[in-house]
């Protein structure tokens, strides 16, 4: 059995985010750098331009690339050998977040209730925590800060099983055209077919969490993943919602069994910042 310090938990949840909020990976990165080359017109090529610009300049002074520094969303896989000592789990994660949050001087986003009591906790705490066991000893902790022009635009349905592939990307096109401008494409979109109502949506966040120089592993699905950005993209909402070759630059899909009577899909958009950081301990 391994013990692992809560305190190295609450260090590493900071440093993840306020890595995740200021510098984008290498893959989005260039998926970005890739879309502004492929643009022609004016006006997407100069709203492709600042895009990049607000990259570089964010890395270059420290501070973060949207002034929607998101909700905290982690996911940890937690080795079964691993034992947590010096206090409780939930709390370190939290209280990580909270000190990237306040330390890093990024905003506070979240409200204590969502319907009544709609006041700011000031630290954009509690976090949205995903926990899964899996063998070894070590921790595997992903930091994903959610912005919510995006997130809102995110959609589920559960789907019949004879509707079949075409009637699934005529879903996702339609969430797509339906959220237009107001995700602030181009965007990446992040996929779940099937498990059950709540996990279709977990499975969608996760999709958004995989490097976008990454497919899924499974050819069919992959193949599906370059169909569904096809179709996107000659959709021609482009940059900003201003036209052009660049609706989304990125789609992955995630999948799961099911039940036989069903086949829930669910469609997570997310900006052109896709942040993510993830680390081992």
């Amino acid at each position: 059995m391994r013990e692992i310090d809560v305190n190295t938990i609450k260090d590493t949840v900071k440093s993840l985010f306020i890595e995740a909020n200021h510098t984008l990976g290498d893959a989005e990165t260039a998926l970005i750098y890739r879309a502004k080359a492929a643009e022609s017109d004016p006006i997407p090529c100069a709203i492709m331009d600042t895009i990049a610009k607000n990259l570089d300049a964010a890395k270059e002074i420290e501070v973060p690339i949207c002034q929607d520094t998101g909700m905290a969303v982690v996911i940890l896989h937690i080795g079964q050998e691993v034992h947590f000592v010096g206090g409780n789990l939930e709390k370190a994660i939290n209280d990580g977040v909270s000190a990237a949050y306040t330390d890093g001087k990024m905003r506070a986003s979240v409200v204590k209730d969502p319907l009544f009591d709609r006041v700011n906790t000031k630290d954009n705490t509690p976090a949205v925590i995903h926990t899964h066991i899996v063998d070894g000893d070590k921790v595997s902790i992903t930091a994903l800060p959610k912005g919510f022009g995006s997130e809102n635009m995110s959609t589920v349905r559960m789907m019949k099983p004879t509707d079949g592939k075409e009637k699934l990307i005529d879903f996702v096109v339609e969430t797509v055209r339906t959220a237009g401008s107001n995700p602030c494409p181009p965007i990446e979109v992040g996929i779940g077919i099937g498990g059950t109502f709540d996990y279709v949506t977990y499975l969608a966040k996760v999709a958004l969490s995989r490097n976008a120089d990454e497919y899924n592993s499974d050819p069919e699905y992959a193949d599906l993943e370059k169909e569904i950005l096809e179709r996107i993209n000659a959709l021609g909402i482009g940059p900003q919602g201003f036209g052009g070759k660049t609706t989304a630059l990125k789609v992955n899909i995630e999948k799961y069994p099911t039940h036989i009577a069903g086949m829930p899909v669910a469609v997570n958009i997310n900006c052109h910042v896709m942040r993510h950081k993830t680390a081992v301990i």
